[in-house]
Order: structure tokens, then C-alpha cells, then sequence
């Protein structure tokens, strides 16, 4: 039964959304799941409770909308405090690290990703591969700094670039298998396969992260509606 008030307005294909669930239930909170069609028009209990951005994914909290995957996080963090461990570090340097890096992975890395997916030519999706490559050994580095020999981005937990960016793993698999590229490979950023291992089997992520195949699936169709959209119109 889901706690008291909380909801997560998203759909079961979004890395953002994932990044909601996977928080909540690192800190054991229930919550109610209400499915939102990207395939669709826009529900309107998505326009009214994120009439800025419109978009996925929303939080409720004692039926206050929250918006922006790493704000929800972040609020998740400072509202649950007594379960499980925090999400962001307590040391102001190592929580100024992590929100880098958590937006390096949104403003940079997510991007070029979003771009292999959908590149309408050959040149597109090249510039774009290039990039996301590029940033997987940043990550890489990043990961070395940040974990201290340990198994996750935050040391012994799942920390909030841990979230950030192992909520991509299944878009990062099913883009790579499309271009037939490996992302993410022993031969180049070895620690961050041993990193994605490690988070896929974790218990908070495991059953929030989709099946491969059904997201393939799924990412065909998006594709397909945003290229439309993107057309040009006589």
C-alpha cells in the first residue's frame, strides 16, 4: 500500500522517472504509480500540476507537485532522512561533486545520447556517437574521483550520480545495440561496466529498471513520433 500522499506521475520508459522510483525506494517509501502515455497527448494532470515545462516526471507530496527529476531527488533526500542512507554526501564539497556531476550527465552526456537515437542522418548520428564516447570516459574519470575505490559513484551507496546516470543503462543498451556500438565497454571505461553491474542488481534498482527488449520496442515508436514532430510542415 502506497504511503500517505506520495505519487509519481511518469512513465515506466523515462530515466528521469526511474530516478524518482529508485530514490523512493532506496529510502523504503510506497507510493502510488500513475502511468503517463508519451505516446499520447499530454494528460491533463500533467498539464496542471507542470504547466512550465510539461513534462514528466511530477512527484506529489501531501498533493504538492514537484518537478524536475534532480529537485525531486533532492527533496526525496532532505524529507526522508531516517531511512536508509542519504542520497548527496553531508560534506559541501562532495554534495558540490555530485550536483556537477548529476548535471553534467543531463546538460552533456543525455543530450548527445538523445541525439543518437533520433538523428535523422548518418552525419547526425556520427557527431553524436562521437560525443557520447567521449563522455562515457569522462564519466569514467569522474567515477574514479568520486567513488574512492569503492563500488558505487557515492562509495559504499547509491549516491545521486549513482541515480543520475544508472537511470540511462537500459537507453545506453538499446542505443548502443542500434548502432552497433558498445557504449559502455571493458576496453574503455572498464570501471563503469563494473559500476553498472553492480547497480542493475541492486535491490532498489533492479525492479525499476525495464526490460531491454520491451524499451527497444518503445524507442522505435518514440523515434518515430518525434521525428514527425520535427518535420517541417507546408
Amino acid at each position: 500500500m502506497a504511503e500517505s500522499n506520495v505519487k509519481v506521475l511518469g512513465t515506466w520508459a523515462s530515466p528521469f522517472v526511474m530516478r524518482v522510483k529508485i530514490a523512493l525506494h532506496l529510502k523504503s517509501v510506497r507510493y502510488e504509480d500513475v502511468e503517463e502515455d508519451l505516446l499520447a497527448p499530454k494528460s491533463e494532470l500533467l498539464l496542471k500540476s507542470n504547466p512550465v515545462y510539461k513534462k514528466i516526471p511530477v512527484f506529489f507530496h501531501a498533493h504538492n507537485p514537484i518537478c524536475e527529476s534532480l529537485i525531486i531527488l533532492q527533496y526525496i533526500d532532505e524529507v526522508w532522512t531516517t531511512s536508509a542512507s542519504s542520497i548527496l554526501p553531508s560534506d559541501p564539497y562532495e554534495r558540490s561533486q555530485s550536483r556537477f556531476w548529476a548535471a553534467y550527465v543531463d546538460d552533456k552526456f543525455f543530450p548527445a545520447l538523445r541525439r543518437l537515437l533520433i538523428g535523422a542522418t548518418e552525419e547526425d548520428k556520427k557527431a553524436a556517437l562521437e560525443e557520447v564516447v567521449e563522455g562515457t570516459v569522462v564519466l569514467e574519470g569522474a567515477f574514479g574521483e568520486l567513488s574512492k575505490g569503492k563500488a558505487f559513484f557515492g562509495g559504499d551507496n547509491i549516491g545521486f550520480v549513482d541515480i543520475a546516470l544508472g537511470s540511462l543503462l537500459g537507453w545506453i543498451e538499446v542505443i548502443g545495440k542500434q548502432c552497433e556500438t558498445k557504449l559502455v565497454s571493458e576496453a574503455k571505461t572498464p570501471r563503469l561496466v563494473q559500476w553498472a553491474d553492480c547497480f542493475s542488481a541492486h535491490e532498489a534498482v533492479k525492479d525499476v529498471l525495464p526490460d531491454v527488449d520491451k524499451l527497444a520496442d518503445f524507442g522505435l515508436k518514440l523515434r518515430a513520433k518525434i521525428l514527425k514532430a520535427l518535420a517541417p510542415t507546408n
